[in-house]
């Protein structure tokens, strides 16, 4: 029996929300072509998720939810959704995005910050559509960032093996034979040169002055500028919120999360737990992208831009 059959037409959402919030859910969920299944009050959510039949959308609204309950909650709806591979919309305030994140981060997790109710029934509409296996629509729309993410790692690795060929015509040339080159090139990981911190600053001070003179929204690249805000991080040794992140990344925090989430998939960040803090948690570079960003400043340096 396929969803449709289950619940008698239209995608199935299970709603979450603050009970004086319920009808307004309720509402985008219908105007996105869904069907509330049934809705879930926060006090009750570790009793309830998840003992509905199939596999119904979650679609999550943080406004007015109490803090201590909503991280009881979170924990458990994160559990169902990944035993049972549900998609979560979550509509929520800027200030419950680390708490959000800290719990519910990942591919099948579309985050809305102070959305609109038209971005709400969209954002709706695409995960229900995406869900019940019509993801032509959903390809087509994001079509545009998968192909810049695209270019983004085909950039980071053909700057790497540009640095590896430098690396090893420059060591050919010390020493002046080409026979000499297995026994005297020893390839290794790119090291991180004193400055490079102060360096990165440079270079994201550089692109905020120039949204002065042009507007931010000409030269929108959250992509860049968060590898660049977590590199200068990962150097000084210090930590990035996932709010701070989406700051970082001089966009809309909507855009920023969902960028976070492609990067994360994309295997260049990784979501770091708070050891103290359970309801905050982290963004870091993987090994990855370290060695990405170590040789791009490398490869700056060798074409003398630097």
């Amino acid at each position: 029996m396929d969803e449709q059959e289950l619940y008698g037409g239209g995608f199935a959402v299970v709603v979450i929300s603050a009970s004086a919030l319920a009808a307004a859910a309720g509402d985008a969920v219908r105007q996105a072509g869904g069907r509330v299944l049934r809705t879930i009050e926060w006090a009750a959510v570790a009793e309830e998720i998840g003992q509905q039949a199939g596999r119904p959308l979650l679609m999550i609204d943080t406004h007015g939810a109490e803090a201590g309950a909503m991280e009881i909650a979170l924990a458990r709806i994160d559990a169902v959704a990944t035993a049972l591979d549900l998609p979560v919309v979550v509509s929520m305030a800027t200030a419950d995005i680390d708490l959000v994140a800290a719990m519910l981060l990942g591919p099948r997790v579309a985050m809305l910050c102070d959305a609109s109710p038209l971005e709400l029934v969209a954002a709706l509409a695409l995960a229900g559509a995406s869900h019940s296996g019509a993801g032509v629509l959903h390809s087509y729309v994001r079509e545009g960032e998968s192909e810049r993410l695209r270019r983004l790692n085909a950039e980071v690795a053909r700057i790497a093996e540009a640095l590896a060929r430098l690396s090893v015509a420059e060591e050919e040339e010390r020493n002046g034979s080409l026979n000499d080159r297995h026994q005297s090139f020893h390839a290794g990981p790119t090291r991180a040169q004193p400055g490079d911190a102060a360096l990165v600053r440079r270079m994201i001070r550089a692109r905020r002055l120039r949204d002065g003179f042009f507007g931010r929204a000409l030269f929108e690249e959250p992509a860049w500028d968060m590898l660049l805000d977590l590199y200068a991080a990962h150097l000084e040794n210090t930590r990035v919120s996932v709010s701070s992140l989406c700051i970082a990344a001089a966009v809309a925090p909507t855009t920023a999360l969902r960028w976070i989430g492609k990067m994360t998939e994309a295997g260049l960040f990784a979501r770091q737990p708070d050891p103290v803090d359970r309801r905050r948690a982290f963004m870091v570079l993987t090994d990855k992208a370290l060695e990405g960003m170590r040789s791009y400043l490398a490869a700056l340096r060798g074409l003398g831009t630097l």
